[in-house]
Parts: structure tokens; C-alpha cells; sequence
């Protein structure tokens, strides 16, 4: 890798070049663009092919400003290779309501800042209603109806949704429904007068200011059905993570958080210096979101293929079913984003564990390895890596 390349240097202009290979770039150019990139600018000689784009920063997403708040999101329109998963980064004020609504897809979140109080109804008649935090998640199943409000000090949080073509422009929104039912039919449907509805919203509320809610107890409303059999709820954080060399992993699947059957997931947080070891994935694409820190990712895609992209807090990755690849912590602080998938548990296969369980002899035949990396197969599997 060319050094100059990673120059931070703001005086510094980087130039498509590696060991006398490409040359200056004198025309117009995006300089910010290319010092955040430099792996697209001057691709490691490893790369080879055409890969698709992986990357897509929330940065250059259409941001929907409201009065209570914004919201903007990477779907399939944004970054095309995401065909499983779509993103939303949402802010509310305090006091802010994202309204009463529901979705045709799953609808996964974690906290990233302040806090939120988050309800529900499932088809059971059974309700739910808690207050989440920095590193909370929730999923609410398709078609559960639930509202998210931010509380003294506001909230910011990342949904996640189990289909690339999810729009949340298009959510089922109680304010829409009844401004589109006749006043006379919303009078025979809850048995009252029709005037009783003069002043409903004329359109959708979407995301709107309100008070601040009191304690959580004072909002609880008696149930005799009780609550869903599955907390809406995770506390990620307060799991214990994995330690490895290099950082550490928090999984949540269906089997630590029951709620969550259509999409799993894995905090890793990576140290300077240190390494997600090569692998790929069984059983789904993965949806990268990066939260903190910078980070390279080069992925294999067979066939001589092989890009390199570089990610800062905010962008999201993608990588296609069964491609392998790896994450360098790029920075000196910690690198932490979540990996996703559609898929009700979380599966990973380590390419040195590969080699580790297979015939020396065979493994030998195919790479003409030394005794040195053979003997460090026999280390235990290490997700994360220096």
C-alpha cells in the first residue's frame, strides 16, 4: 500500500499511484472523496475484476427533515448489490414521536444515541412498553404495530429492515389511514359521532414534537391479555462479549433474543492494529453499518475477483452470499459496526479453521505452504486477529 495514499494530512494530495504504476490526476477531482477512499483510488495490487460497489455512506442519503426530527435511508435504490437488507438512520427531539405504525417487513433497531421509549401491540392483544438506551436493540415482526418516542435527551438509532426494496416512505401510518376513511365510517367503527373526528390530520404526521413522556410506569396500560411472549427488547451491551486477539463480538440471533427470527446479527469492535479474520458466511448476504472508527474490507469474489473498499462511521457495507473477506481497523481508535443478515441465526466459516480440520497433506498439496503457517493452523480459531 502506498503510504502517501494514507496521508492525513489535509495538505496532502493523494495520486492514483503504486510502484510506478498509474500516474498523477490533474483534473477536476473530488480530493475529500479520494483521502476517504484511498483504496478505490489506488486499489491494492490484490485487486483485480469487476466487483460491485459495497459501499454507501447514510452522508449522501436523502435526508427527510421534520419538525420532530429527520430520517434517511439506504435501500437497494441506493446501494443496487443490497437486495436483502435496507437501512434507516432516524433522529427524534426530545419528546418526538415516530407515530403509531407498522410495516409489511421486520423491523430491527439499535440505539446509537440518547434514549427512547418504544411500544407495541401484537396480534394477541398482548402490549408492549420499554425504555431502550445506547447499545439496546428491538425488532418489531412484520405487520406488529409499535411507536418509538425520544425522551429527555432525544434519541438517534439505525432500523434495519429484512427486505433490500424496504421504503419507509411507504410504512402503514395511523394518521394516513384515518385521514383516507370516511369521518362517517370511523364514527360506525368506534360507535361515536362523526363530528367526534373534526379535527384529525388532514395528512400524515410521520415524525412529530411532543412533550416529553414521564416514568416509564405511568405509561403502562393495564392488560389482562399481558405481554408478548418475547420481549420486543435486547439489552446488546449488557451481553458479555467474546474476547479474541485484536477486539471482541457480541452475536444476537434467534436464539438470545427470540423476537428477532428474520435477522441476526454480530457487534464487532476491532483495536487498532488488529484484524476480522478471512472468512465468509453460509447462509446470507451481509449488511455492514459502521459506527465508529475506520476500517478496510477487501472481498473475494471468485473468478479473479477481488475489491477493496475503505469505511468511516456512518457508511454501510455489503457483502454478497459466500464471498469471502476480511476487515482491517484502518485507524487508532477502535473500529465498531455491526454485521446483519437475513437470517434467524448467526453462521460463519473461518477459512483457517477450514484449513485447521482438513489433511495436512492436502492442504499442503494445494498451497505448497511452510511448516511455520501449517503449525499455526493448529491455534484455535480466532475470529478477530492481530
Amino acid at each position: 500500500m502506498n503510504a502517501f495514499n494514507r496521508s492525513n494530512e489535509t495538505s496532502v494530495v493523494p495520486q492514483p499511484m503504486r510502484d510506478g504504476m498509474g500516474g498523477t490526476d490533474p483534473g477536476p477531482r473530488n480530493v475529500t472523496l479520494d483521502r476517504q477512499n484511498p483504496d478505490v483510488l489506488t486499489p491494492p495490487e490484490t485487486d483485480s475484476g469487476t466487483v460491485p460497489n459495497l459501499k454507501f455512506p447514510f452522508a449522501m442519503a436523502h435526508n427527510r427533515l421534520q419538525e420532530g426530527g429527520w430520517a434517511r435511508q439506504v435501500t437497494r435504490r441506493e446501494l443496487p448489490i443490497s437486495t436483502t437488507l435496507a437501512g434507516v438512520n432516524m433522529r427524534l427531539n426530545p419528546g418526538a414521536i415516530r407515530e403509531l405504525h407498522w410495516h409489511k417487513e421486520a423491523e430491527w433497531a439499535y440505539m446509537l444515541d440518547g434514549h427512547a421509549r418504544i411500544s407495541a401491540v401484537d396480534q394477541d392483544g398482548r402490549n408492549f412498553l420499554a425504555d431502550v438506551g445506547v447499545g439496546d436493540l428491538w425488532n418489531f415482526p412484520a405487520g406488529i404495530p409499535h411507536s418509538i418516542q425520544g425522551l429527555e435527551d432525544g434519541c438517534e438509532f439505525l432500523l434495519v429492515f429484512d427486505d433490500g426494496d424496504f421504503s419507509e416512505d411507504s410504512t402503514f401510518l395511523i394518521s394516513d389511514w384515518f385521514a383516507h376513511t370516511p369521518k362517517s365510517v370511523l364514527a360506525r367503527n368506534f360507535g361515536v359521532a362523526k363530528s367526534d373526528f373534526a379535527s384529525i390530520p388532514e395528512h400524515e404526521l410521520y415524525i412529530f414534537p411532543d412533550k416529553v413522556p414521564g416514568p416509564l410506569a405511568d405509561d403502562q396500560v393495564p392488560n389482562p391479555q399481558g405481554s408478548p411472549a418475547h420481549s420486543f427488547a435486547y439489552r446488546l451491551h449488557a451481553q458479555e462479549p467474546i474476547k479474541m486477539d485484536g477486539g471482541t463480538v457480541r452475536i444476537v440471533d434467534s436464539t438470545n433474543f427470540p423476537a428477532a427470527s428474520t435477522i441476526a446479527a454480530a457487534l464487532v469492535e476491532i483495536e487498532p492494529g488488529g484484524m476480522r479474520e478471512l472468512h465468509w458466511h453460509p447462509n446470507a448476504d451481509e449488511w455492514q453499518y459502521y459506527i465508529a472508527g475506520s476500517g478496510r474490507m477487501s472481498v473475494f469474489a471468485s473468478e479473479g475477483k477481488s475489491r477493496t473498499f475503505d469505511y468511516q462511521a456512518g457508511d454501510v457495507g455489503y457483502v454478497p452470499f459466500a464471498m469471502g473477506h476480511y476487515i482491517e481497523n484502518t485507524g487508532d481508535t477502535t473500529l465498531r459496526f455491526l454485521e446483519m443478515f437475513k437470517s434467524d441465526h448467526y453462521a460463519d466459516v473461518s477459512l483457517k479453521q477450514w484449513m485447521a480440520l482438513t489433511p495436512p497433506e492436502l492442504v499442503r498439496a494445494h498451497l505448497h505452504l511452510n511448516q511455520n503457517v501449517m503449525g499455526s493452523l493448529s491455534k484455535e480459531k480466532k475470529p478477530i486477529t492481530r
